[in-house]
């Protein structure tokens, strides 16, 4: 059946004629009221993914360009020996800023940034399903980008490389001042960035698809996205874990990276590395995403081997797990691990290389278009192939060992992140720039553009291969005459110099005044549901939800982009003035809600702003502020809560079109918001599951852990805890069946004593090590017992204030049994925090007397 037949089955005979240009008008109006982006200085409240979008990738962009000047500074100290350009202080803050700010500020954000505005277009969403969420993401960027940039200003910038090894960075007389906890702190905020975009991305990807777009038909930069927020989910936990234990050790002298008293700083290597490579391939893979989507409309052609890169994408991120020895070949650890480590390096170019092939053999099956974008991912896969060749070099741990700290490892990095990552994404710009602006960027400048990068870039970075392999160490800030330093040193400063100008002629593109005409609609004849939307941009996204039955929507179903413009799908009109998108099964989108989004609001960014303070407070050591900041930020998070998700609905239900009523308030696991906690509580599982693995760390590394002498926690605490979480558990679940069986008064009764239960389980928790008097200044064994329970002292705390609100929420008439989402949510959480709870107990009260540490 075509799909005009399809169509007019399914219409009912009620239905408004779309044919009728009023009809469709007046829908038209009723979108843009809804959707349509505050004026003035309201401007700023905004939610919309667009909107969003463009701030999140400008002020990505803006720090790029920060941390580009301080490169230009790194290479113009080092342009000639014994220069004096940057004292040897200043010169370690610039080089820890640069590679900071390029990893933390640019690399990841940037994914982000672009997929909050192409996602949503490509799955034909009005919106991502949490639209407050990207704001409030976008502003603890902004905050934390701008606290840690700023620091270099005051003198205060972290000077201890981007990885900041212990013990360098973890005691005063090393690293005084607050550089490094600027960077620890400053970071952990801009993570909960990450990870709340990560969440947004993963549950609009897997719920918000149109009807028919089954998995094997979701446009593979929606697959990239789903692979790469999912990695991001399990490579940014261990991180705020090492940073966890990093800040205390440096606040409170909790030992530890301390040998002298049990600690070891390979503990963070491990924790940093497993973070830092896969970030590699976080970073690498939305760029590839891009060459999916250009390659096939300039080849002009479908993508040859949809199903080997969707296996190869996904084997990428697995494999990237396994990988993060590598950068510990030098540290001595045994031949077993570096063998096993090496080939596991080795074997993660298989799915690498599938993807590439691919690209090209889709390039030679079709009839190639070298148009700027083109010429970008030309010169990508170039500069790409050729840094991951030397990435298989250094993953021969003789090879490494060879170069390890040396500039050819400072080459290999910017061969595969500036290869693989700014090449591809200004080859985005150029061609995703009509849909952000409705405008083409300039084809000439482009190309100038491409020529200057290119060839500045190579001229740049591969004469650093050389002067690696000759000796030259990396993180220096001069060196002699006469090493045979000076003339590619020199060479390399030239190429980054012409590199920027490339660089800046693209910036300049992008900010010039324009005049000219607007952009033919999908100027570039591509395939895919993104090109179908009018020129100039509207801000409802989607004229109406369309049915899809290819990949290539546009290429493949005659009528298509006509079909959306004039209404003839799902939801083409906003009757009851609300912000409205679909909701899909997660396998077959099937549709299963009208979901309601909340408008614009400055409550995101008030959120943002305390919880920033409270971050920002705590580098210094203001406490009183810490704390006063922590609980505004709290009662701003309970206050949006409360007015903007779970509204209770004027009505049940909303007829969407062609025959279909769908439900405006759904539970469970077909709730957006169900999946939201799900996915948060698995990156929350991660980081605990990181400081548990500390704690086996020291168990293999220590002949007696605990050590002689030390009795707590002891078992009987700790079980008296599991007991309560237990409880706790029970009487959360129980209280949302009571509820669902409409009892309200018992309900409330059982979330009163899941609340008491809650609180009981991490008060007798915390009291195992006190009463057995555990100091975590003294050993390593009671710094990380403690740690643990603190960790899940605080998760029964946040379970006691989930219950405490559903019970307000109750009392309020907002938790009933037909609305539950709430208490449904809070259930899902409890079976994690009980989860944690035995863990912890098991860990730190069982395991020392099952293991013999304990008489």
């Amino acid at each position: 059946m075509s799909m005009a037949a399809e169509l007019n089955a399914l219409r009912r005979p009620e239905d408004p004629d779309q044919e009728d240009e009023a009809v469709r008008r007046a829908q038209a109006e009723r979108l843009i009221a809804v959707w349509d982006s505050p004026k003035g200085w309201r401007y700023w409240s905004d939610v919309n993914n667009t909107t969003v979008g463009v701030w999140y990738t400008a002020t990505a962009f803006a720090f790029m360009l920060f941390a580009g000047v301080l490169g230009l500074m790194i290479r113009v100290q080092l342009a000639v020996p014994g220069n004096d350009f940057l004292s040897a202080t200043l010169y370690n803050q610039v080089y820890t800023l640069h590679g900071t700010v390029m990893m933390f500020l640019f690399a990841v954000p940037i994914f982000e940034a672009v997929a909050v505005i192409l996602l949503p277009q490509m799955l034909g969403a009005r919106d991502l399903p949490f639209p407050r969420l990207s704001a409030f993401g976008y502003w603890c960027f902004l905050i934390g980008g701008i606290f840690v940039c700023g620091s270099i200003f005051f003198g205060q910038a972290p000077n201890s490389g981007w990885f900041m090894y212990p013990p360098l960075t973890t005691q005063a007389r090393f690293t005084p001042g607050y550089g490094a906890d600027i960077w620890l702190l400053g970071l952990s905020f801009i993570e909960v960035a990450s990870i709340a975009a990560a969440v947004e991305l993963i549950v609009g990807a897997l719920k918000c698809r149109p009807p028919g777009m089954k998995l094997n038909l979701m446009p593979l930069y929606a697959w990239y996205v789903l692979v790469v927020a999912a990695m991001i989910l399990f490579a940014f936990p261990p991180l705020i874990a090492g940073d966890i234990l990093f800040e205390m050790e440096r606040l409170f002298d909790w030992p530890f990276f301390d040998p002298t008293r049990g600690g070891d700083p390979m503990l963070w290597q491990h924790l940093f590395w497993i973070f830092g490579h896969p970030e590699v391939y976080i970073i690498f893979l939305p760029t590839i995403a891009l060459f999916a989507m250009i390659i096939p409309t300039f080849a002009r052609r479908p993508l040859i081997g949809y199903s080997w890169i969707v296996l190869a994408a996904v084997g990428t991120g697995f494999l990237s797990f396994g990988l993060w020895v590598h950068h510990m070949f030098t540290t001595g650890l045994p031949a077993m691990s570096l063998g096993f480590f090496s080939a596991a390096s080795e074997a993660v170019a298989i799915p690498t290389g599938v993807q590439i092939f691919v690209f090209l053999a889709t390039c030679l099956a079709g009839r190639v278009v070298f148009a700027v974008p083109m010429l970008f991912v030309a010169g990508s896969l170039g500069i790409f192939v050729l840094g991951g060749l030397t990435g298989v070099m250094v993953a021969l741990a003789p090879f490494d060992w060879q170069v390890h700290d040396t500039y050819f490892v400072v080459a290999h990095l910017h061969y595969v992140i500036l290869g693989g990552v700014l090449f591809p994404i200004v080859a985005g710009l150029y061609y995703y720039w009509p849909i952000v602006s409705s405008r083409k960027l300039s084809d000439r400048w482009g190309k100038v553009a491409f020529w200057l990068m290119f060839v500045g870039f190579n001229v740049g970075f591969f004469p650093m291969h050389y002067s690696g392999m000759i000796g030259m160490p990396r993180r220096i800030y001069t060196y002699p005459a006469l090493m045979g330093l000076e003339l590619p040193n020199l060479i390399s400063t030239v190429g980054a110099f012409v590199f920027a100008a490339g660089f800046l002629i693209v910036v300049a593109d992008m900010l010039r005044p324009r005049k000219d005409a607007y952009a033919e609609r999908n100027v570039w004849n591509a395939g895919t549901l993104e090109w179908a939307g009018e020129v100039p941009d509207q801000p409802w996204g989607v004229r109406s939800v369309p049915i899809i039955r290819s990949r290539y929507p546009i290429w493949d179903q005659p009528g298509f982009v006509d079909d959306i413009d004039k209404g003839r799908f799902y939801m083409p009109d906003a009757e009851e003035g609300k912000r409205e998108t679909m909701v899909t099964t997660v396998l077959d989108a099937e549709p299963v809600q009208c979901l309601r989004v909340p408008g614009p609001s400055f409550v995101p960014m008030f959120a943002a702003i305390f919880l920033g303070a409270c971050f920002i407070a705590a580098t210094f050591h203001y406490w009183t502020l810490t704390i006063a900041s922590l609980a505004v930020a709290v009662f701003v998070i309970l206050f949006w809560l409360w007015k903007a998700t779970a509204v209770i609905p004027e009505k049940d239900e909303k007829y969407v079109g062609l025959g279909l009523t769908l439900p405006t308030y759904v539970s469970g696991p077909h709730s957006v918001s169900w999946w939201a906690m799900f996915i948060t509580m698995i990156g929350d599982a991660t980081a605990f599951l990181s400081l548990v693995f500390g704690y086996y760390f020291f168990f293999t590394i220590h002949e007696n852990f605990p050590p002689a002498g030390v009795s707590g926690p002891g078992q009987f605490w700790p079980s008296v805890s599991l007991a309560f979480f237990a409880l706790g558990w029970g009487a959360t679940l129980l209280a949302h069946r009571t509820l669902k069986r409409e009892s309200v008064g018992g309900a409330r009764l059982l979330l009163l004593v899941g609340l008491v239960a809650h609180l009981a389980a991490g008060a007798a928790l915390l009291w195992g090590p006190h009463a057995t008097g555990l100091q975590p200044s003294t050993h390593v064994y009671p710094a990380t017992v403690w740690i643990l329970c603190i960790w899940t002292a605080i998760h029964a705390g946040v379970g006691a204030l989930m219950l405490a609100y559903c019970l307000a929420r109750s009392l309020a008439g907002k938790l009933t049994p037909r609305y539950d989402i709430d208490l449904a949510n809070v259930a899902l959480y409890a079976h994690f925090a009980v989860a944690t709870g035995l863990v912890t107990v098991l860990t730190v009260g069982w395991f020392p007397l099952v293991a013999g540490g304990l008489e």
